[in-house]
């Protein structure tokens, strides 16, 4: 096989979740186990950090990778879903898996396959455990893909879990209570390992107390020792002032991902260096406002307040969920522009009127959706829209939404995509 041929078997051949939802998605490890056992359980041949979150995991996963290969590190770093290549899933200091990697790995494992039909993401973290080993990396920075306690990656034993937030997402697979969704991200809490919390809310608190309890694993929140005092934009960077308890100078941190709301997730990415000093991992201060103000140089993050383009602006964001579009409908209203154009597309397995709730009614709205079959038809989602007074018309593919918005658009206006992140990942217009 050549490298499309390959990415083809695998897209076509397996079921995936991106692809159709909730179909593909298994409570269940042992395809994976068995998977790591026929490479010879590569998983427990490296070091790694596990992030799962409802919101944020993507982000907090690219800026410590980014602190870490900025303090020296040779850092692996597993994410998804990808927006252009399948490659952007594996990277070892911030360079794609190459495409020869992809192609052995399958033909070697493709009895394997064949025999047991383990899903497309149980395929995809088996791929990057094997090439982690291979480069030789000190340590990866490992994203849960859907979950935590059942989630294909869940296999392994970190030296540090990182749980984000807990939101309205996924609620047919994991659970229809914030409480049920924190059991389920609550999963990747191990024994005597230590865990940074991000966000708690009154009633996900007492699970996570609860389950670290049980495992014997301590508990550190990323807002008991810092807090954000103020924040500015300058140049395409998020300046934020941080306050720690105990310490009267204020420490401020650029980043290169603009997005107000990635003020929460430092408070995140900031627990979780100081955890990993004690831990003896060499990182300083310079290590850390380097990895922050480098992070999409050095991992090449895209899709989180992307601005693309200027006069107009156009800004491409991954939100989808709940929380994701209250924080962008937040970021409007703190950006300047005079009339707002919102490119909408969504999956069918959202909560698509919930999500139309939050969203301004003075824009003009574009609706599309994803060449994907789990998409929402733009059609469909623009009855629901007009049913919550957001009008807009529709049109076949996101590029010609794009194209239709710029040829309206004056060039202090704002043009925003968002809804789906395989939306954003169909964007060639630049």
């Amino acid at each position: 096989m050549n490298y499309q041929s390959t990415i083809e078997y695998l897209f076509s051949r397996l079921p995936m979740f991106s692809r159709i939802g909730a179909a593909a998605f298994k409570k269940d490890l042992t395809n994976t186990i068995t998977l790591c056992e026929h490479l010879g359980n590569p998983h427990q041949k490296f070091k790694s950090i596990h992030v799962a979150g409802t919101n944020g995991k993507g982000s907090v996963s690219h800026m410590i990778a980014s602190i870490l290969q900025s303090a020296g590190y040779k850092t692996g770093l597993y994410t998804s879903p990808h927006l252009k290549d399948f490659r952007e899933r594996i990277k070892v200091n911030g360079e794609m898996i190459g495409e020869g990697f992809v192609i052995d790995f399958t033909e070697k494992i493709k009895p394997l396959i064949e025999e047991i039909e383990p899903s497309f993401f149980e395929i995809t973290v088996a791929m990057a455990f094997d090439y982690f080993v291979q480069q030789k990396i000190d340590i990866a920075v490992i994203e849960v893909g859907l979950g935590g306690r059942f989630d294909s990656t869940n296999i392994i034993t970190p030296e540090l879990s990182v749980i984000t937030n807990i939101g309205w997402d996924h609620m047919n697979i994991l659970g229809d209570s914030l409480e049920k969704i924190a059991f389920e991200k609550a999963g990747i809490i191990k024994q005597s390992i230590p865990v940074v919390i991000g966000e708690t809310l009154p009633v996900t608190k007492p699970i996570f107390e609860k389950i670290a309890a049980e495992k014997k694993a301590i508990i550190y929140s990323a807002t008991q020792n810092r807090n954000v005092v103020g924040w500015e934009w300058q140049k395409h960077e998020l300046i934020v002032e941080v306050a720690e308890r105990g310490k009267t100078d204020h420490k401020k941190y650029h980043l290169d991902l603009p997005g107000i709301y990635q003020s929460k997730n430092l408070l995140t990415v900031l627990e979780a260096c100081s955890v990993l000093k004690d831990l003896n991992y060499n990182i300083d201060e310079n290590d850390i406002r380097n990895g922050l103000q480098k992070a999409k140089k050095l991992t090449g993050l895209h899709g989180r307040w992307e601005i693309i383009h200027e006069r107009p602006t156009i800004v491409l964001d991954v939100g989808h969920n709940d929380d994701g579009i209250k924080q962008i409908v937040q970021q409007i209203e703190l950006t300047t522009h005079h009339q707002l154009h919102i490119i909408i597309g969504m999956v069918k397995d959202k909560e698509i009127d919930k999500v139309l709730s939050l969203l301004p009614r003075s824009a003009i709205y574009y609706f599309t959706q994803a060449q994907i079959p789990r998409a929402l038809p733009a059609g469909i989602l623009k009855s629901k829209a007009t049913a919550q007074n957001l009008n807009g018309d529709v049109f076949a593919d996101v590029n010609t939404a794009i194209r239709a918005a710029r040829s309206k658009a004056h060039n202090d206006d704002l043009i925003l995509v968002c809804g789906s992140v395989f939306l954003v990942g169909e964007v060639t217009i630049t």
